[in-house]
Parts: C-alpha cells; sequence; structure tokens
C-alpha cells in the first residue's frame, strides 16, 4: 500500500518540533508498505530554506519527503501568512502529481489550505482521501482572536464543512474533536480516534544531558524547561510572569527551548524586565529533546484561556512525561484529564503567573515528589500513548479505508 500525506508543516529530526508524522510513517513503511510526504521547502517555524538531496528526495527510514515550493513570507504579517499557504496549496498539488501508484491521499490540518491540495490530488488521482484533524480551525482562529472579519468567518465554516463533506474519512488526535466533528453533523462512524502519543524509546534514563547544563550555566539550578512553539496561542508572556516572582529564588532557573514569531518580542521582554533566571535557547532538532529533557527537573506547557484549547492534546506533554519529568500544566481540558490521572505533575489556571511561580517553588522545594510524579507520568504514557499501539491503529484505519475505496 502507498499512502501519500501532504503536510506543509512537516517536521524532520533535523528540525524543531513534534515529529508525529514521520514516526507513524516509519513504522507503517516497517510493514512493508511506502509512505510519501509532501511538504514545504520552508521550514515552519523559522521560515528558512529546507535543502534537499541532489535527487530532490529526501528518506527518513524509508519515509520519502518531496519538498514543494512555498512563497517564504510566513513570519511577515497574518495576510502574508495566508499567502504563503496558498503558495503551497498549488504547489503541492503539482509535486503530489508526480508521486506514482499511490493508493490513498491524506491531508492535515492547520492549516486548512493544505486540505484542498489533498481533495483535489485524491480526485484526479481516484483515490480515497483522509483527512487529519490535529486542531480545530478555524474555531481556534476564531477564538484567539486572528479571524474576526464575518465574511471570512462565514468562509471558513463554509470550508471546513465542504471538506469534512469530501473525505472519505476523518482521523482526529484528541476525543474533543470527534465529539466537535460528530456535533457539526459528521457520521460518527466517519471519525476515528488515533490519539497524540510519544515513542517512550527516544526518553530512557540512560540518556545524559549534562553536557547542556554545562553549555547553558545551568550546573546546580532547578532547570524548568519549556519545549515548543513559541507563538502567540503559546501564552509565554505568563513563564516571565512567573518567572519576575520567582527572581529571588536563585537555584530556579527557566529554559525556553524552540522558535516562533513571539520569540524576539519575548527575548526584549526578558532584557527589559531583568530577568537573570530565564534563558532561550532558540530553536534546536528534534533529536536533541531527549538531552534537553533528561537535563530538566521538571517542564512547562501553557496555552491562552480560550474554551477551544480545552480539546486539544499538545504533543510537548506526552515527551515530557516519556523522559520522566513532572509537567506543570496551564491548560485546562482533555490534557488536564491525563496529567491528573497519571498523577504526573501539577495542574495550574491558564494565564495564572501567581499559580504558576507556586507550583515551580513546590516542586523545587521537593524534588523527591517532583522524581515521583515524572516516574508515574511515564508509566502512565507507556500504558496508554504509546506510538507502536497507535501507529496500529493508525495502520488498521488506513487500511480499512484503502479497501473500501478499491472496492
Amino acid at each position: 500500500m502507498h499512502v501519500m500525506l501532504i503536510h506543509q508543516a512537516f517536521i524532520s529530526p533535523k528540525e524543531a518540533g513534534g515529529t508525529r508524522h514521520l514516526e507513524l510513517g516509519q513504522r507503517f513503511v516497517r510493514e512493508g508498505n511506502n509512505f510519501t510526504i509532501v511538504a514545504s521547502n520552508l521550514s515552519y517555524h523559522s521560515g528558512k530554506q529546507v535543502e534537499p538531496p541532489a535527487d530532490g528526495i529526501e528518506q527518513y527510514d524509508g519515509v520519502r519527503v518531496r519538498r514543494a515550493w512555498t512563497f517564504a513570507a510566513l513570519h511577515r504579517s497574518y495576510v502574508w501568512r495566508v499567502v504563503s499557504f496558498l503558495s503551497f496549496m498549488v504547489s503541492s498539488v503539482w509535486t503530489a502529481l508526480w508521486v506514482r501508484n499511490v493508493d490513498l491521499v491524506m491531508g492535515t490540518s492547520p492549516p486548512i489550505f493544505q486540505l484542498l491540495s489533498a481533495w483535489l490530488v485524491s480526485v484526479i488521482k481516484r483515490v480515497p482521501f483522509v483527512l487529519e484533524v490535529r486542531d480545530l480551525w478555524p474555531e481556534f482562529a476564531i477564538d484567539i482572536g486572528l479571524l474576526k472579519n464575518p465574511a471570512l468567518i462565514w468562509f471558513a465554516r463554509k470550508l471546513e464543512m465542504f471538506l469534512y463533506n469530501r473525505s472519505t474519512h476523518i482521523v482526529v488526535n484528541s476525543p474533543a474533536y470527534r465529539e466537535y466533528l460528530i456535533h457539526k453533523g459528521v457520521p460518527e462512524a466517519k471519525v476515528s480516534f488515533v490519539p497524540n502519543g510519544v515513542d517512550t524509546s527516544l526518553f530512557t534514563e540512560t540518556i545524559d544531558g549534562s553536557h547542556l547544563r554545562r553549555e547553558f550555566n545551568l550546573d546546580g539550578k532547578f532547570v524548568v524547561t519549556y519545549a515548543g512553539a513559541i507563538g502567540m496561542a503559546n501564552d509565554l508572556d505568563v513563564v516571565l510572569d512567573a518567572a519576575d516572582r520567582l527572581r529571588d529564588s536563585h537555584d530556579v532557573q527557566f529554559l525556553i527551548v524552540g522558535d516562533g514569531k513571539e520569540r524576539t518580542r519575548l527575548e526584549k521582554r526578558t532584557q527589559d524586565m531583568g530577568l537573570s533566571n530565564v534563558t532561550f535557547t532558540g530553536p534546536r532538532p528534534k533529536a536533541e529533546m531527549p538531552q534537553f529533557l533528561a537535563m530538566s527537573d521538571a517542564c512547562l506547557a501553557t496555552l491562552q484561556d480560550i474554551p477551544m484549547f480545552k480539546t486539544t492534546y499538545p504533543n510537548k506533554v506526552f515527551d515530557y512525561m516519556a523522559a520522566a519529568r513532572p509537567t506543570i500544566l496551564g491548560i485546562d481540558g482533555v490534557i488536564r484529564d491525563v496529567v491528573e490521572k497519571a498523577d504526573g505533575g501539577i495542574v495550574v489556571p491558564p494565564g495564572n503567573a501567581d499559580a504558576l511561580a507556586h507550583a515551580v517553588a513546590e516542586l523545587a522545594h521537593d524534588r523527591n515528589r517532583a522524581i515521583e510524579m515524572g516516574r508515574s507520568a511515564r508509566a502512565y504514557v507507556q500504558q496508554h500513548f504509546d506510538r507502536d499501539q497507535q501507529a496500529i491503529e493508525f495502520r488498521d484505519t488506513i487500511q480499512q479505508v484503502a479497501m473500501k475505496g478499491a472496492a
């Protein structure tokens, strides 16, 4: 079987960010199948050019990646960001049409525009179209205030339903997304839940991150790490406010690992506030994340306090848990249920700097409790959110859809 995924924001191991699709694809290939990803030639987080090999096709343990040209305007403004999305929407169709013997085309959202590409390619190739929902667009954009124009909101919602209706099948990575789709009128049998999770084998007790402590002058510190995108939705201002409250706790250091549109502003705000207890590392490859988490004592996950963010399963939280680190979670909703059931951290109200600072201080003063929470978290994700099990669910879903399409 040959599955093709169209995904502008695909992350390779050389880049920073989540590698869910690569990990699922690699397991799919190990069973004798083919998996091709049509991705942007620009890094989604940094906007920098990704240089392909001489033959134009990257290989990652059997997963093939073809790059499609994208207009370099991701981080200029929201309007130019849309222009960049539209350029990939067009170029990805052309690139995808050169991929031979495809049995199924898969599109993932956000951004939603690449779903149109996947649907069109599936129509041309006359194969099933699987739509994956990773975030609820346009609802997230509306709630966060990025999409305000009533006409654009109307059009976005019409486009959303058009794609749901044209898809052969829909895969979601959060149980709340399934409920949302069914409430929208999508038949239950058309929606499969394959949760976010983690390759737990990447995070073991033998991993040594001490060289990173030396690199960032963190020896003797209680290190609290945020690893992920630095965008408007992530609400990292609350982390700086919590650091401000803990500026006299000289043994506590906040480490922010990643990149995004808000990084420059946040770095300047850190300097303006005179916060010596916050360190920005810049973007680091996904392959280094096990070492960064191994040298951390606790980890952070935050999002803005808006209703739709209660529905999401952030990748980073599963990485933290697999690395046996306690999570200080400033997110409500379904991911809160996971952390609490695992006894894997401390949950604080989103946007509450006082509560966040208190949670950090609590773990810094009781490090044995932090260690126990981390162990409990790892045991829980090994049982419920291991990537190998999800790969089986993903494979079974894809094969069933492909067989129906062939029939």
